[in-house]
């Protein structure tokens, strides 16, 4: 779960450590103990990235401002209205199916012109909502099987 340019940074850090090691003649000994030195310090860097972004939600989450505590669902709710729109069509077009045609070209339109990255967006959500839902609910269920 760690920040892949940290990684990175810390494997060629390592390799680098050997590297001087190797050019000065560095105890073997001690240059494991400043290549530990270094992985241990990378690691209280890649914690406080966490903690840090863990207090951002924590903030937003507990946010008296309804803007940011209703963001995330605020976005769900707009992309399910914008789907459910698309059943007073099929109604409509049995109806009078000449201008429902023109209006669904016009939705689909509409439709068409909302970025790629927002439908990928609304995927992954809806996705991880309904997965770590699920999670909760089973975790409850064991909870509560765990108290018999």
């Amino acid at each position: 779960m760690g920040n892949p340019i940290l990684d990175f940074f810390i494997g060629k850090g390592g390799d680098l450590i050997k590297t001087v090691a190797d050019k000065i003649g560095m105890d073997k000994a001690q240059a494991a103990q400043f290549q530990l030195d270094f992985q241990k310090e990378a690691q209280a860097m890649d914690m406080a990235e966490l903690e840090s972004a863990k207090a951002i939600m924590l903030a937003e989450a507990n946010s008296t401002d309804k803007w940011t505590s209703r963001a995330r669902p605020s976005f769900m709710y707009v992309m399910y209205l914008m789907i459910l729109t698309a059943i007073p069509y099929g109604v409509w077009y049995a109806i009078h199916p000449q201008s429902a045609v023109s209006a669904a070209s016009g939705v689909n339109a509409w439709l068409k012109a909302i970025p790629d990255g927002m439908w990928a967006t609304f995927g992954l959500a809806f996705t991880g909502y309904t997965v770590g839902r699920s999670m909760e609910k089973v975790a409850d269920i064991k909870h509560v099987q765990s108290k018999k």
